[in-house]
This record gives structure tokens, sequence and C-alpha cells, in this order.
């Protein structure tokens, strides 16, 4: 794995159906989506980017883990991408939990330099607009190297929570019932769900989001990290809070199954 990288973090934006329908020769498309779905139907050239392909159980039966990096920048590569290329990704907000999210943490976890953005209103935006699908397979593109380069600020290991539990706020984006059966201490739930509003499930606007976390007691501007059960919805909740403006949070991706694996005293 390289050095890490020392830039101003990840390129994060919003893109419109008929922007991207315009400049679709720009971009290389990611479909977070569960492959199925993309098999049912995509945008054109989207490659499936879902993250039931790329999640595994680690060393410690911790399910829901990412590949390794190397691994990554090889499927990256074959797909084509590079640590430049500019990237779209979209997804429903719904059938992959919030995987649109995980695609862009993942991304600019890895040290992503190029443009990502996220299709605003996923799927449902695009077609609403009845811009054309397809079944095809993915156009093949050369293959190329993707360097890796971490950006180790947007992740956050159990260790760090169990040694430093005060020095940030933890947001449990599960559901009540997930949240009654257990939860990190000291962590203050806001469903996932509250991150998006509208029938295409459009990311909170930055005045919302920042309304959302003060209504809950949070300083917008104070480190937080997000967590689910394996680290999905939460990596949703944190792009929509990057998406916000906002730098000082991180994707706790063990998630419960990884805190409730940890070492007791």
């Amino acid at each position: 794995m390289t050095d890490l990288i020392t830039d101003q973090g990840p390129d994060l934006g919003l893109i419109k159906a008929a922007t991207l329908q315009q400049q679709t020769d720009r971009w290389v498309l990611l479909d977070a989506r569960p492959k199925g779905q993309w098999a049912a139907g995509h945008l054109p050239g989207a490659d499936s980017f879902s993250w039931e392909d790329y999640t595994r159980n680690d060393a410690q039966g911790t399910p829901y883990r990412s590949w390794q990096p190397e691994e990554l920048s090889a499927v990256l590569g074959q797909l084509g991408i590079s640590a430049t290329t500019p990237l779209v990704v979209y997804g429903d907000a719904d059938t992959s939990w919030g995987g649109e999210g995980w695609s862009v943490w993942l991304l600019a976890w890895l040290g992503h330099q190029g443009p990502i953005r996220l299709l605003d209103g996923g799927i449902q935006a695009w077609q609403e607009a009845q811009l054309p699908m397809t079944c095809d397979s993915s156009p093949a593109r050369e293959i190329v190297t993707y360097q890796i380069s971490p950006r180790a600020e947007l992740f956050i290991s159990t260790d760090e929570i169990v040694q430093a539990p005060q020095s940030l706020t933890l947001v449990d984006v599960r559901s009540l019932l997930e949240w009654v059966k257990g939860r990190v201490p000291s962590a203050v739930r806001i469903p996932w769900e509250d991150f998006y509003q509208g029938a295409n499930r459009t990311p909170l606007t930055p005045e919302a989001l920042k309304k959302l976390l003060v209504e809950n007691d949070i300083d917008p501007e104070m480190p937080i990290a997000f967590y689910c059960t394996g680290g999905i919805r939460s990596a949703y909740a944190w792009l929509v809070y990057q998406l916000a403006g906002l730098r000082n949070g991180r994707n706790y991706e063990g998630g419960m199954e990884a805190w409730n694996r940890r070492p007791r005293p």
C-alpha cells in the first residue's frame, strides 16, 4: 500500500440527470444497486459496482468488510478506471441500503483523485426524465493501473473508538429495533432514512443536514463517526455529511458486527 496522501480530500458533488445525459462521454458510470437490478436495466455504459460483490467476512469472522485495497485496485483497473477517472455513482437509496454511499466512500477512502459525482435523485430521477436505459453489457475498456493513496481520515477502527470514546460523536443510523437490541455506548441514533428526502430520495441539502444534526444535539463542525451493522448505511450518511461541505466525518466500516467482536477486558 502506498503512503497516505495529504490532499484536500475527495472531490465530491451531485450531478443532475439532464446534465449527465449531456455529458455521458466525460464520465464512467458505476451502478451501486444489487447486480440483479443492474442486469434488469441500467444507464447506458454503466458498470455494476455493488457492495455485495466487494465485501466478505474478515479473519475475525466479521461480515461486510470491504476487500483489501490492492484487490479493489485490480478490479477498478480492469474496469478501465484510474485514480483520476471522472466517476458518476448512482443507486436508489433503497434496494442497496444506500450502497451508492458505500461506493463513493470506498473510492474516497482509496484515494480517488478524480471527481466523483452522485446522480441526484438516483435512477428514479433518470427514469422520471424518460432517459434511455439498457440491459447491455458494459463496454470493454483498456485495462489501466489504479494507484492507491488511502485517506486514513475517512475510516475509523474499533480500537480508535474504544481508546477515545469522548473525542467524537458516534451516530447510529440503524433502525429503532436494531438500536434497542444493542448499540455502541454514548451513540446518538439518527436513522439513515433521515439523511434523504422526497420521492427520489435525494440527499438532504447542506442546510437541512446541519439542522438535523443540531436537532440531535450534535455540533456539525465537531468530529463525527457514522455506523450501522456493517458500514453500508453509515457510508450513505457519511456521504450526505460530506456533500454538506463538512469534513470531520468518518465511517465505522466494521459497524456493530465489528463492535460485537471486539476484545473484552
